[in-house]
């Protein structure tokens, strides 16, 4: 339990302290950092399955798995060009909005999709959520699209992977290979007509590195999620809305107006009442179960 506590921290803490990462190659078009991300994330994973020996699973997908995951990979590249974009042009706290209402799209997508029936509070917690998001839209006259592409883009991304029969590390392998050729071609293309060649060794750096970055945090996600209750993972989860929300604020000085601060107390208040009714769902069933 400790130990899932703390690599789930560490997942968590990597994932909001994100921003600080890629504003350092906020300069770079964010098609472009994707496609590195892409690329460096496939040798980190294939380095990992080799040094662990385990590539034997690779033989046995089937084909309707590489449909699934092809599936997968796009919306998962969909995220990651959403996010790098709103990092790099002012738009961090929009970017925690959105994964700050990513449980309650969730909750909805289970019940649009896989029909699963959310309780009333959660329906509750849905609802004030769902109102924030139209009060920002209406007071603030424009829809907050970074928040909606990230929170629905990655409550699907779950939704695919939640009926996948992979772990974290084989998935990722299977959406970057998906994604390779494509990032591949991109990159020469971007060599050969000029938009590269003001890049530096220390931009390639960074570059480079968003591979093990992104795979590191999947990792110890991995890791936590296997060791945790889901209660715990859910409110551990708010860490990295939360420190972007904080940058975003506080280091980047993105505007926070009025507008926006009502909203998020909706979005708050909606992610309190959730959190409160897991946890006391949780201890209900802990109190009934058999000796």
């Amino acid at each position: 339990m400790n130990r899932g506590i703390l690599f789930a921290l560490g997942a968590y803490l990597s994932w909001g302290l994100f921003p600080l990462y890629f504003r350092q190659i906020a300069a770079i078009p964010a098609l472009q950092i994707v496609a590195h991300r892409t690329l460096w994330s496939l040798v980190f994973v294939t380095v990992v399955l080799l040094v662990t020996r385990h590539l034997a699973w690779l033989r046995d997908v089937s084909a309707a798995t590489w449909r699934r995951f092809a599936v997968s990979a796009a919306l998962i590249a969909i995220n990651w060009l959403t996010y790098v974009w709103a990092v790099g042009n002012g738009h961090v706290i929009d970017a925690s909005l959105g994964y700050f209402i990513n449980p309650l799209v969730n909750v909805a997508l289970g019940f649009a999709v896989l029909h699963e029936r959310p309780r009333p509070m959660q329906w509750l917690a849905v609802g004030l959520a769902a109102f924030g998001v139209v009060w920002l839209t209406v007071a603030g006259g424009r829809l907050p699209w970074v928040a909606l592409v990230l929170a629905v883009s990655f409550g699907l991304y779950g939704l695919m992977r939640k009926t996948a029969a992979l772990g974290a590390i084989e998935g990722l392998t299977l959406e970057t290979l998906i994604l390779a050729p494509l990032a591949t071609a991109g990159l020469i293309w971007w060599s050969q007509d000029g938009s590269m060649a003001g890049q530096t060794a220390v931009d390639w750096a960074w570059l480079i590195g968003t591979g093990p970055v992104t795979a590191g945090s999947l990792l110890l996600f991995a890791a936590g999620a296997r060791r945790l209750p889901l209660a715990t993972l859910g409110i551990v989860q708010y860490v990295s809305p939360s420190l972007q929300f904080l940058l975003g604020v506080f280091l980047f000085k993105e505007p926070m107006d009025a507008t926006r601060l009502v909203a998020f107390g909706f979005i708050w208040s909606a992610l309190a009442v959730y959190s409160a009714e897991g946890l006391w769902q949780t201890r209900r069933a802990l109190q009934v179960r058999p000796l």
